[in-house]
């Protein structure tokens, strides 16, 4: 993009409303009392997320580390040999262990909250069948006691 573009893009943008916000949104829809949003979310969606952050976790947990002992002596060679190169492979293989390591903790949150997530989901479920169930009982009871 040239220089003069950018200026004529600047100028346009700032003419058309400089002191109104426009937010990106889903019309809303005419009628009122309808579902708000559209967010859905199905078991099988959170063991499918839960399954893909645990197959990371296990393929990094078992080949993330495979240079390591190479990385490391390598270093250590270079460094005998007074090459600084050494010292830089170094930090490298800090920052990728420390890397890797956030990367391990983010896969086993993400997969630990998904079964969290699901057996809670699961309980919810029971407790709100169990609490409709009841009351569906209580109003059978009920309504047999004014059938006298």
């Amino acid at each position: 993009m040239a220089w003069d573009e950018w200026e004529r893009l600047k100028t346009d943008a700032s003419s058309r409303s400089s002191s109104h916000m426009q937010l990106n949104q889903v019309p809303s829809e005419s009628g009122g009392g309808g579902q708000q949003g559209d967010l859905k979310v199905s078991q099988r969606d959170l063991a499918a997320v839960g399954d893909a952050a645990f197959k990371l976790f296990t393929d990094l947990g078992r080949d993330g580390r495979d240079a390591w002992s190479s990385s490391q002596a390598a270093a250590k060679d270079l460094k005998t040999q007074e090459f600084e190169l050494g010292g830089a492979l170094d930090v490298v293989q800090e920052r990728w262990e420390k890397s890797l390591t956030t990367l391990l903790d983010a896969c086993a949150h993400i997969s630990n909250h998904m079964d969290f997530t699901k057996k809670a989901h699961a309980g919810d479920e029971y407790h709100i069948a169990s609490t409709v169930s009841s009351i569906a009982t209580l109003d059978k009871g009920f309504d047999e006691g004014t059938k006298r």
